[in-house]
């Protein structure tokens, strides 16, 4: 099948869902990426900030680009300007140069907070504990240029469908409890990012809103998922 043919066949599956489709396009040429682009999609996802910034530059300006990668601080300034979703946020110390960087452009940068959920040393995020003393953290509320949208996981690499789905299902749960509490006035729970290639179908029924697709689409990239 063609990107073309994958992007048409995923916007349906996730229609009924109400969820949206992000393209992962890390390390695809921006030839494919035009494909996926004249079949209607316009979210794509980079987990290099360089790689991103490049493309942007190359690409049509209707185009969200979202960062679904680790970010390291000192990368936030090559896609501040434009960026508009950031998946991972995985510690105070991020936040804060994103409100930095944020502020020198006078732009709040609206940003999902990672939680760790896998069962592995590998995947970042924050844990239960320190989610819950960032959002009663009064800190929190003076981040005038970053606004959160929601919560980010990646469940454990694994053929193990029910440990999966216990992962996602712990996440939707956080999720729906921060719904019902008193929040900071930048932060609010609307988007909850899980699931990728392997793991999609289970993210979905367990109430993801945003999917991160890339392998399925593109095809295969070095081995990575």
């Amino acid at each position: 099948m063609s990107i073309k043919d994958n992007i048409n066949l995923f916007q349906r599956e996730l229609q009924g869902f109400g969820c949206q489709l992000i393209a992962v396009s890390k390390t695809k040429p921006s030839e494919m990426i035009l494909e996926a682009y004249e079949a209607g999609q316009r979210v794509f996802g980079e987990n290099k900030a360089q790689e991103m910034m490049l493309k942007y530059e190359q690409l049509p300006k209707d185009i969200e680009w979202q960062m679904i990668g680790h970010l390291q601080t000192n990368k936030v300034k090559y896609i501040a300007p434009f960026v508009s979703l950031i998946h991972a946020v995985d510690s105070q110390r991020l936040l804060e140069e994103i409100n930095k960087q944020g502020k020198k452009l006078n732009r709040v940068i609206p940003c999902l907070l990672q939680v760790h959920i896998a069962q592995e040393e590998t995947k970042f995020g924050f844990d239960k504990t320190e989610l819950d003393q960032l959002l009663t953290n009064e800190v929190m509320g003076g981040y005038e240029f970053v606004k959160i949208k929601g919560l980010m996981g990646m469940a454990s690499l694994t053929d193990d469908h029910e440990k999966i789905k216990s992962e996602f299902s712990g996440l939707k749960a956080l999720f729906d409890n921060l719904k019902k509490r008193p929040l900071p006035g930048n932060v609010e729970m609307n988007d909850l990012s899980m699931g990728m290639s392997s793991d999609y179908k289970i993210a979905l029924a367990e109430g993801s809103t945003l999917v991160r697709i890339g392998t399925s689409i593109f095809g295969e990239r070095n081995g990575m998922r």
